[in-house]
């Protein structure tokens, strides 16, 4: 953990608000990218991001500081969002990817578009274990532990999960690489 987690976590653990605002502002954007990745609507994913740091607000006195806040706090949005997810079936916005420019090669960005737009849709039709972990692994480019600990389970699951994931996503998109 940095030492400025550290010390904003120890003065929230003591009374000091604004030091969790601090955490907040440095958070924010990847909880809200964490939780749009695993429900893919932008309202949801800010109501998630707010109640994933409510939550942690409320349990910060409970944070022991064996592991990064950082995943602890992710660990807090993907419950949140298995939460969502089971109770309801939202239904989805498109990511905006921007639009493609006219300059030579822009045939190849409305490629990339169409390919991410195709992996985003797969990726939400895993299981919900097997989502957040390509999302966390992938998306959020986090290490095998960190996944673990996100998701309270142990890495040799995450691999599991990290490879049936990936075997379900080549069924799913046969044609992604042409």
């Amino acid at each position: 953990m940095s030492d400025d987690d550290r010390a904003a976590v120890l003065a929230c653990q003591g009374g000091d608000r604004e030091a969790f605002d601090r955490l907040v502002e440095r958070y924010q954007h990847d909880v809200y990218r964490l939780c749009f990745r695993y429900v893919n609507n932008h309202q949801d994913a800010n109501d998630l991001a707010q109640e994933a740091f409510l939550k942690a607000f409320k349990a910060i006195g409970r944070f022991r500081g064996d592991s990064a806040f950082s995943t602890w706090l992710y660990r807090i949005a993907v419950n949140a969002c298995l939460s969502f997810r089971s109770s309801r079936k939202p239904e989805g916005d498109e990511v905006p990817d921007g639009l493609p420019d006219g300059r030579p090669g822009a045939l190849d960005g409305v490629i990339d578009t169409e390919r991410s737009r195709k992996v985003r849709e797969a990726v939400g039709r895993l299981p919900a274990k097997q989502r957040a972990t390509v999302i966390l692994k992938i998306y959020e480019d986090l290490s095998h532990d960190e996944v673990a600990k996100a998701m309270g389970s142990s890495v040799g699951t995450v691999k599991a999960n990290l490879f049936h994931a990936l075997a379900n996503l080549r069924k799913l998109l046969p044609d992604v690489g042409e």
